[in-house]
């Protein structure tokens, strides 16, 4: 092979991995763009909930980390230590379950929506319908 022939393929090389660069960047960024869309539309129903249920002085707190989930957990009546068992790995889902049961009854929706959290799809419909629907 001669001096050219090694330039044009290095430049092929250079080429594909030029593309496999802005193909993953595209995706890290599609990625960030679905997990904000999610954060923000989960903050919204519980903001929204937050309000129906009375507490119109902490419902911003919905829309903080940590505090997101002292909101969930006031307004499900749950006592304050419940966040201690939310960072157990797999008791977190049981306990998640429970307080979103509990929001759901304080809403006066049926508590098998609390349990619609754990069911694919149907974890982004139960906080919309919990919140929004009368």
């Amino acid at each position: 092979m001669n001096f050219y022939q090694q330039i044009i393929a290095k430049q092929g090389d250079a080429a594909e991995a030029t593309g496999a660069v802005f193909f993953g960047f595209g995706a890290v960024c599609c990625y960030f763009l679905i997990i904000v869309g999610v954060y923000v539309y989960h903050s919204m129903a519980l903001m929204t909930i937050a309000k129906k249920l009375g507490a119109e002085d902490k419902y911003w707190w919905a829309w903080v980390p940590i505090l997101n989930v002292l909101l969930m957990l006031e307004l499900a009546g749950k006592e304050l230590w419940w966040i201690l068992l939310l960072f157990i790995p797999f008791v977190n889902i049981v306990v998640s379950v429970i307080v979103w049961m509990a929001i759901a009854e304080a809403r006066g929706k049926p508590s098998w929506w609390g349990i619609m959290l754990i069911v694919p799809i149907m974890n982004f419909i139960a906080p919309g319908y919990i919140a929004w629907s009368d």
